[in-house]
């Protein structure tokens, strides 16, 4: 599906953004969650990497373009709802997801324990 088609789809917030969701292809691991418009999800399916839109700076965000910790997409899925992106990257096995250096912005926080 080419950008322009997958646009159409979107359901944007009232910012005009949508979230994404960003996983390594090949383990499952979730690394991080970014905000992207219609036209950074564009130039990331031109560019074949992940390029987001930061809220705080308020201005496009190509991930790894100073760090050198870019991820290569490999596919882009688009919910049910057409709200929501799960981009599956290649992070590569040092590449690091957030701005603290951790590979990951996730931290385990609770374990909860399944009832029997």
């Amino acid at each position: 599906m080419d950008a322009e088609t997958l646009a159409a789809r979107l359901t944007l917030t009232d910012e005009g953004l949508i979230p994404a969701i960003v996983q390594q292809h090949d383990s499952g691991e979730v690394l991080m969650m970014a905000w992207m418009t219609p036209e950074t999800l564009a130039e990331t399916i031109a560019l074949g990497q992940t390029v987001f839109w930061s809220r705080s700076r308020g201005e496009r965000w190509h991930k790894g373009a100073t760090s050198g910790n870019t991820q290569d997409v490999r596919s882009i899925h688009l919910d049910c709802d057409g709200d929501v992106l799960l981009i599956e990257v290649d992070q590569g096995p040092d590449g690091v997801a957030c701005h603290t250096g951790a590979r990951t912005c996730f931290t385990p926080l609770v374990d909860v324990q399944p009832r029997s």
